[in-house]
């Protein structure tokens, strides 16, 4: 007979119970089995009469084990009194679960506990040293008392926990006692485990943890601390709980993973895994070296499923993990630019920035008639509909949804003061936009229209007032947008060194250095209409210092032609 054996504590799946159970026996491991009291009593009588032709297995006197409840400790006193009287030559008991697999032949584990035969295998740890809890109960787990379940009794948990530290509340840990916590799945030898169950005061022990949070991760980690020579703090069971405290579920796609674990044992296995049931049951071949069992090989793996859970992936929006603003893992996945300014003052603006970067440069996005895609196209990546109504609905969802469809190939369009406004503190709160404004740039389109004077004054008015609160935001503590500003006065002095730092920050196709501009739109008389809308009592002062042929007795420059860098 083997000097191991396996405590197993059942509540649902007991078909796969007994096929695990079954697969210790085989090594000649026995096996006591607790089987929750909230099992009706038929389904337990055939359970036992399924394994009764196998005299190493063995059923305790039943207990009902709610989650973090005292049952839980009674259901393993009471396999671990039967394991000892029953089985004397077991050396070591082996806590499991019915969702517990063997991952290794037995042989090995049955080998690895033989070479440590006075190693206590328990997680065991005070309240000051771990950091796992959850629920922000450590030392008060200990000093105060906890008689409505967490899960059950939500509220009333709540309430006498705030009422016992009103009121200065305290218990007395026994004399002796020094509290610690750890995983409830543990491997100990029978000399430290016959010796919390023989304590002459295990009453009063007993007594103690009935009231203490969550006992079955104290009792047994607590009380080892007294009697063992040799405690190694660490389970030899993989188990993985997420960011609250709930425990990862492995299924058949995890079979690689939780091979290069190394690990003689693993829970939670999904009861219908039949492939990591099929695998690890049947007869596996030793390892020529035997390896020190690692869950640190895969906690990469499991480290990266928590944050895709709790942060996602940048700029994608999911129903699962839809983002609370001001929380976001990114607002986009990718870099962008954002152009304001650039169409009104060079016509061919848009087929010279594709031409120069290779980027996929659109028109206006989010101008009121329609979202003005590249190449004029009216569904873009992802099915995104040129529709305003459809975009408008949620425009930022429009944004980030465009730069993830096309991730990998940067994005530019054009923005103003005439376009949908909602945008403006998402374009400055994202990281990966890069924005470039030429202020002002919106009067040269009036200018250049047919409208009446006193309808243009009304205009400017309205859309200078619109960009003014636009800068407020791009300018404020909170913005995270590489912005840059402009006048349109300070651009047209010298447009060729504001091209090239927005051409190089997007990445050019081929030249280190632009050769060429697009082609400005011929601003002779501009100065002087600026001035006109002065007179008639309207400010335009976002464009700069621009000179007027009467106020300076110059004509600005018409820069109608492409410049050359000498």
């Amino acid at each position: 007979m083997s000097n191991l054996g396996v405590l197993m504590l059942v509540h649902t799946a007991l078909h796969r119970a007994e096929q695990v159970a079954r697969h210790w026996t085989a090594s000649g491991c026995p096996v006591v089995i607790h089987v929750d009291q909230n099992v009706s009593d038929q389904v337990f009588s055939d359970f036992v009469a399924s394994c009764d032709d196998n005299p190493l297995i063995r059923f305790s006197r039943r207990h009902k084990c709610p989650w973090g409840s005292w049952g839980l400790v009674e259901a393993s006193q009471a396999g671990a009194e039967l394991m000892l009287d029953a089985f004397p030559d077991v050396h070591h008991v082996y806590l499991s679960s019915g969702a517990c697999l063997p991952l290794r032949p037995v042989p090995e584990l049955i080998e690895y506990l033989a070479q440590r035969p006075r190693v206590d295998f328990i997680e065991s740890a005070t309240t000051a040293d771990v950091s796992w809890t959850i629920g922000g109960l450590d030392q008060e787990r200990f000093t105060l008392r906890f008689p409505f379940s967490w899960r059950r009794h939500r509220k009333l948990f709540d309430a006498y926990v705030k009422l016992q530290r009103a009121l200065g509340m305290r218990r007395s840990i026994p004399k002796g006692l020094v509290p610690h916590m750890g995983s409830q799945w543990w491997c100990l030898t029978r000399q430290t485990l016959s010796a919390i169950l023989q304590d002459p005061k295990r009453k009063v022990y007993d007594r103690y943890f009935r009231r203490v949070w969550i006992p079955d991760e104290s009792y047994f980690q607590t009380l080892a601390r007294l009697y063992s020579t040799h405690i190694e703090s660490r389970s030899l069971t993989l188990s993985k709980f997420d960011f609250q405290g709930r425990p990862h579920i492995f299924y058949d796609d995890h079979l690689q993973l939780l091979r290069r674990s190394d690990c003689f044992v693993a829970r939670k296995i999904w009861c219908n895994a039949d492939r990591l049931y099929q695998t690890f049951l049947t007869k596996q071949s030793s390892a020529v070296s035997p390896a020190e069992p690692n869950p640190g090989k895969i906690d990469r793996v499991f480290s990266k499923a928590v944050e895709r859970r709790t942060r996602g992936r940048d700029g994608l929006y999911m129903q699962s993990r839809f983002p609370r603003h001001g929380s976001e893992n990114g607002l986009t996945c990718f870099p962008y630019s954002v152009f304001q300014g650039f169409t009104e003052l060079f016509d061919d603006f848009e087929s010279w920035l594709t031409d120069t970067t290779g980027a996929r440069v659109h028109g206006h996005l989010f101008a009121p008639e329609r979202a003005q895609f590249s190449g004029s196209e009216t569904i873009s990546n992802g099915a995104l509909s040129d529709c305003a109504t459809l975009r408008d609905y949620n425009p930022t969802a429009f944004l980030s949804n465009l730069i993830w469809n096309t991730r990998g190939e940067r994005q530019c369009f054009q923005y103003g003061p005439r376009d949908t406004q909602s945008l403006n503190w998402f374009l400055a709160r994202d990281k990966n936009a890069q924005i470039s404004v030429v202020t002002g740039a919106w009067a040269i389109s009036l200018f250049r229209s047919n409208m009446n004077f006193s309808d243009i004054r009304a205009e400017a008015a309205r859309l200078q007032q619109i960009e003014t609160k636009q800068l407020e935001v791009l300018n404020s503590v909170w913005t995270k947008a590489r912005v840059r500003t402009w006048s349109l006065a300070e651009f047209v002095e010298s447009p060729m060194e504001p091209l090239q730092t927005v051409a190089d920050e997007i990445g050019m196709q081929t030249q280190a250095h632009l050769t060429t501009a697009p082609t400005m739109v011929d601003l002779s008389g501009f100065g002087q209409f600026l001035q006109n809308l002065k007179n008639q009592g309207m400010h335009p002062y976002l464009m700069g210092d621009f000179p007027a042929d009467d106020v300076f007795g110059k004509r600005t420059r018409p820069y109608h032609k492409p410049y050359l860098v000498q």
